[in-house]
């Protein structure tokens, strides 16, 4: 059994973000630990997360936002571009 300050030190602050921000860890292309809810369009990470931009082919962190980006970024939205009915969400870059 973990004692609370073992559970502490190996979970990591969670931070949940709307899915609609421009960082890097709401992105499609970045290849990061993340948990997505695509009901609640929120986007679940560790506070110091960092993965892989499969567009720059680079490690990047999480938590980077669009003035951090290069002019090569081509962030997309994580939200499912069809609705169970079929008609597609109607999304901004």
């Amino acid at each position: 059994m973990l004692t609370d300050s073992l559970l502490q030190q190996t979970m990591g602050k969670k931070l949940i973000l709307p899915a609609e921000i421009k960082i890097c860890a709401t992105c499609s292309y970045w290849d990061g630990e993340r948990k997505v809810d695509p009901e609640l369009r929120v986007v679940v990470v560790e506070e110091g997360c960092s993965g892989e931009c499969l567009v720059q082919s680079k490690c990047c962190q999480g938590l980077n936002d669009e003035f951090e980006w290069r002019d090569d970024c081509l962030w997309e939205h994580l939200a499912p571009d069809e609705t169970p009915g079929g008609t597609k969400d109607k999304q901004e870059k």
